[in-house]
């Protein structure tokens, strides 16, 4: 599957990785900070953003994806951030293809499955029961969206994956049928007894419990040399909520790596 990608910057090859109901756009604000120093790729994962609807969502599928895209862009050696979803992508193809990134950096997840974790279930189903026929306007959506989504930065995250149709219609950018189906798939767990035997920084939100103390054993089994850090005033959305603290922990920890 040939995905879409934003490009900014020249360097060492970096590629990010987004969460489900995430897009490229969330990241683009993290993309040219960094590109000082670094060539970012930032990916829309399949059903998600610009790149193409499918209805197989699983993580094999997804690093599949990213195999591709790896070989069509000829990228060598890449730092490879997953958030979330993006992260069990980026776990995952680091086991099955050990040889291909520099360095892994991990953004509040685990390998383990998230089967309780409701935000997502709700977050799906808030979206699905939106009516476009009642939304003239972006505000009347967020009103709708905003009986089951409290939080609003939760809330501006999901409107980002609205566009207008050419009819002028609002509509969803993700194929919310496909990753509905699917969610099981989504929330499940990686089980692998390959070993990553590079770099690997995990960094945890402390306000979320996507990774756990309980998680520490799992993940330094599959990741010999993973770094576990925590950033104390952020919650699953780290990165919007530290970007600051976020950008200062991946460089550190990219640093020592060059050392």
């Amino acid at each position: 599957m040939e995905l879409f990608y934003r490009h900014y910057g020249n360097g060492q090859p970096f590629i990010v990785l987004h969460g489900v109901f995430g897009v490229s756009d969330n990241w683009v604000s993290f993309a040219r900070r960094m590109a000082s120093d670094f060539e970012i790729f930032i990916l829309d994962q399949r059903n998600h953003g610009r790149s193409p609807h499918h209805p197989v969502h699983n993580y094999f599928a997804m690093c599949d994806d990213l195999k591709e895209f790896i070989d069509r862009q000829q990228i060598r050696n890449p730092i490879i951030l997953g958030h979330s979803m993006g992260g069990k992508v980026a776990m995952l193809f680091a086991l099955k293809n050990p040889e291909i990134p520099k360095a892994l950096i991990i953004a509040d997840v685990s390998l383990r499955s998230y089967h309780k974790q409701q935000l997502h279930l709700s977050m799906i189903d808030a979206m699905m029961s939106v009516d476009f026929d009642k939304a003239e306007t972006r505000d009347d959506i967020a009103r709708q969206l905003s009986v089951a989504i409290k939080d609003q930065r939760i809330l501006q995250f999901v409107m980002k994956n609205l566009y207008r149709r050419q009819s002028g219609q609002f509509a969803w950018k993700p194929n919310l049928e496909a990753i509905n189906s699917n969610m099981d798939e989504i929330l499940d767990g990686i089980e692998s007894k390959n070993v990553f035997t590079k770099p690997a920084l995990f960094i945890r939100g402390g306000q979320s419990d996507y990774i756990t103390y309980d998680d520490f054993d799992q993940i330094y089994r599959n990741f010999s040399k993973a770094e576990i850090e925590t950033i104390e005033n952020a919650g699953h959305w780290l990165h919007a909520d530290q970007p600051e603290e976020f950008e200062k922990k991946i460089r550190r920890f990219l640093t020592q790596t060059d050392q």
